[in-house]
């Protein structure tokens, strides 16, 4: 590659013309100059510095392609929309696009027509791109978000390490740019190691003076909920509250709605035009804030974001630190607030060891896969082992040479390698103790009496003579929580009126979404519900029956039903149908008891994922005589729904009876399958 021969003066001449800015941070055009020279660079700056300019900019004066990993699709759209504004080629491929519109994208940029390519490191598995990439004629390659590539880091995917295999081939003198805002120093260390040849490392400074940090010991969840009401209309602008779970991002955004506080719940589980819809809202202010998993945030670039609040605390400093650094990034005052609760580490602690399996599970995959070759799904059905787990257990035994893969026509599996090493758990238990470090280095922040700002750069090795007074340890007044008799009344009235929906509709069935009575995680539904199950308590008492009658009329208010069945039972005895019988009583709905199991399954809470739980249940279900629902619309009735397996395939074999309509009522769903 021909190394460009250009000053800070003529480049600043170039961004002015195409990017519209005056001049370059003195550290961006360090990154630039050496990067024009070949050489391979990892930058650690704080969000909103500008790191995507450190490669945009040198992009243009190169004659080839720059393909840029990226892991977040809105982090990739938001940048194609505004280097196409600016006039310079730029596309992207990713999983929300058509087979047909990233092919589209593959061709143009072997044609040279694309200047900048964003992809995810997820590419780096599909056997296409891994051939046509060869074809391409690349000048430069960009990790962003490298921390990704360090099991240290604090969000390790093991896509990423693909892209470090693809980086080593290159050529020397092809310029390589890893970013990050966060990495410590251990993290930084551990990149340099994997991308060979010599790296160069630009850390800036990582101190945000215009936060307000604020730390507010709460002792439950209805301390969080009431400290929210209470305080945020009085926040000034734009914001967004972090949660642990899907169900806090849902249950947090009916309580502001409420309240008639404007808000948007995000996470995960949205289809993309409702992602692209919420985001869109937060960037223009059409609310007071979005609640989100950790979903939300690498791709929005809003500078004006005036306050983030954490309801549970996140698994270290570093994850914390990422999160914040999304806001104020226009440097005026912005309000940072994590309410802190000692018992919510369980959350973070089972994030923690879905991250990295216990040794135990690593040998079950070994135990399954050396008899025959395996896919993913048959991984999963044979060792009862979630997705998350088996994709990390997986890429550990390809790095180990344990395993590999094996493509068969368009099917991937996985084949054990004789005589290979044991398998060495050695490394793992030392990054499962390093994370539990972490964590308890975030309950240290949480706990501290020193500077918070200066906790945060010093853990992530930003040393620092600077003396804050921006914290509630040194300067800013404690904040707390006030409840009341009226706070809790209030939000009793409200956990009568919200029922979480049950989201079941299907386009291959007459299924349409249902609804609970509550969350089984809240205290005294959860408690009644164990208590009659499973300690021989009785039938369910009236005020369960009356919360499911209420979240039915919500519901289905104008809808009219001609019959109710109910789930058979695997280990309640009669609850079920004492439940249905007064259901329909109260509803005025005639009841078929009709529904019955044909062969036996085990209760569905034994198995880890959505495969098992599936076949556990199929075929499971009959009707005597199928012509007392043909035609019919049908209220089904269970007590707890947790993967939804067991009413979906209720409703496929009612929808093949002739069943018109059927719709699910339950009296309290799970919050277990509603993490990130």
């Amino acid at each position: 590659m021909d190394i460009i021969d250009l000053n800070r003066e003529k480049a600043e001449q170039i961004l002015k013309q195409k990017f519209g800015l005056e001049r370059f941070y003195d550290e961006q055009w360090e990154t630039i100059s050496r990067i024009i020279r070949g050489e391979r660079l990892l930058l650690i700056e704080r969000t909103g510095y500008g790191k995507s300019l450190c490669y945009q900019f040198p992009a243009l004066l190169f004659d080839g392609l720059t393909v840029v990993f990226s892991p977040l699709i809105a982090l990739m759209r938001d940048q194609v929309n505004k280097l196409q504004a600016l006039g310079i080629t730029a596309k992207c491929i990713n999983s929300n696009q058509s087979d047909e519109e990233n092919m589209n994208v593959i061709t143009e940029a072997k044609q040279g027509d694309v200047k900048i390519l964003y992809i995810a490191p997820e590419r780096q598995e599909n056997m296409i791109w891994l051939e046509e990439v060869r074809h391409m004629k690349l000048s430069m390659v960009v990790v962003d978000e490298a921390h990704c590539i360090s099991v240290w880091g604090h969000d390790f995917r093991p896509a990423y390490r693909r892209i470090i295999n693809l980086v080593n081939l290159l050529p020397k003198g092809l310029p390589v740019l890893a970013t990050t805002a966060t990495a410590t120093k251990r993290v930084e260390h551990d990149i340099a190691s994997q991308i060979t040849g010599e790296l160069k490392v630009i850390r800036g400074n990582l101190l945000r003076e215009n936060f307000r940090l604020y730390v507010v010991n709460v002792q439950s969840d209805d301390d969080k909920l009431i400290w929210l009401a209470q305080n945020i209309t009085k926040l000034e602008g734009t914001g967004i509250i972090y949660t642990g779970t899907v169900v806090e991002t849902e249950l947090i955004s009916k309580w502001f709605d409420f309240l008639s506080v404007p808000s948007r719940s995000y996470n995960s589980r949205l289809d993309a035009a409702t992602r692209t819809e919420v985001e869109s809202g937060l960037l223009n202010n059409e609310w007071k804030c979005v609640i989100s998993t950790n979903a939300l945030g690498m791709g929005i670039d809003k500078p004006d974001l005036r306050f983030i609040i954490h309801t549970q605390f996140p698994q270290s400093p570093v994850h914390y630190y990422q999160e914040i650094g999304r806001a104020g990034r226009d440097g005026l005052p912005t309000v940072i607030v994590l309410l802190y609760n000692p018992e919510d580490r369980d959350l973070p602690e089972a994030f923690i060891e879905g991250a990295k399996p216990s040794t135990s599970k690593y040998q079950k995959v070994i135990a399954a896969i050396q008899n025959e070759m395996l896919s993913e799904k048959e991984l999963m059905k044979r060792t009862n082992l979630s997705q998350t787990q088996i994709r990390v257990i997986r890429a550990d035994l390809l790095d180990q040479g344990i395993i590999r893969e094996v493509y068969i026509g368009k099917s991937k599996k996985y084949e054990f390698i004789p005589n290979s090493k044991p398998f060495d758990p050695s490394f793992y238990d030392q990054v499962r103790e390093a994370k539990i470090k972490e964590l308890n280095a975030m309950i240290e922040y949480a706990e501290t009496s020193q500077s918070r700002m200066s906790y945060l750069c010093e853990y992530l090795g930003d040393i620092h003579n600077k003396e804050f007074n921006n914290c509630d340890n040194t300067g800013l007044a404690k904040q707390y929580v006030r409840s009341s008799p009226e706070w809790i009344e209030k939000l009793n009235q409200f956990r009568l009126s919200y029922f979480p929906e049950l989201q079941v509709k299907s386009e291959k069935t007459n299924l349409i979404d249902g609804v609970a009575g509550s969350y089984y995680g809240v205290s005294n539904v959860g408690a009644a519900i164990h208590r009659c199950k499973y300690e021989n308590g009785g039938d369910f008492p009236d005020f369960l029956i009356t919360l499911m009658l209420k979240a039915y009329y919500s519901k289905f208010r104008n809808e009219k039903f001609d019959l109710i069945l109910y789930v058979p039972p695997t280990v309640s005895g009669d609850l079920v149908r004492h439940l249905a019988e007064k259901v329909s009583y109260a509803l005025k709905i005639p009841i078929l008891h009709d529904l019955v199991k044909i062969r036996p399954i085990q209760e569905q809470k034994i198995f880890e994922n959505h495969y098992l739980k599936s076949d556990n249940v199929a075929g499971a279900f009959s009707i005597p005589d199928s012509q007392k629902v043909s035609g019919k619309k049908i209220l089904l009735i269970d007590d707890i729904f947790d993967s939804g397996a067991t009413i979906k395939e209720i409703g496929r074999y009612l929808s093949k009876q002739g069943a018109i309509l059927i719709a699910p009522l339950v009296l309290a769903k799970t919050v277990g399958g509603d993490k990130l």
